[in-house]
């Protein structure tokens, strides 16, 4: 495998593989090492002149490992049996959470920012006009205009695309 093709497996795979470490480990930190950690031990296997044949499966493994490693290391006695492998579903699962999020941090800043605040932290609209120190209306707009931005980011030929809880 050549550097650029390295190169282009890590634009595709990051966020991905960051979903579903996440989704096991549970803190965004661990989970970002954990991915880091992989893709350094896989560079390093390629310049020593290892052929890895499926480097997609290769790098799920790698990171399943990984956060087995970790949550070992944390005394939180997990046995691999405990952390199935990365099966269809969750690959897809992984990768469906990595277009959303690469979506919502496609929106505009103060779109983005509204979104959020009401999405994932939960707030109402008069809460989220009170702390951005905005009004209700130009909430809603925003609201309004990020997920018609999202529909269309995430929508596969006319099929339509459900947000999944952030």
């Amino acid at each position: 495998m050549t550097r650029r093709e390295f190169e282009r497996w890590f634009r595709l795979l990051y966020l991905p593989l960051g979903m579903y470490a996440l989704r096991l480990t549970e803190e965004t930190d661990s989970a970002e090492d954990v991915v880091q950690e992989a893709f350094i031990s896989a560079w390093q296997e390629i310049c020593d002149g290892t052929e890895i044949g499926n480097f997609k499966a290769y790098m799920y493994r790698s990171v399943r490992n990984g956060c087995l490693t970790l949550l070992r290391s944390r005394r939180q006695m997990v046995g691999v049996e405990e952390i199935p492998e990365a099966g269809e579903e969750e690959i897809d699962t992984s990768e469906r959470d990595a277009r959303v999020w690469r979506a919502i941090g496609d929106l505009p800043e103060r779109c983005r920012e509204v979104f959020l605040l009401s999405e994932r932290d939960g707030l109402s609209n008069d809460e989220i006009a009170e702390e951005l120190g905005i009004s209700v209306k130009t909430v809603k707009n925003q609201m309004t205009k990020a997920f018609d931005r999202l529909r269309d980011a995430l929508s596969d030929g006319g099929r339509p695309f459900f947000l999944p809880f952030l």
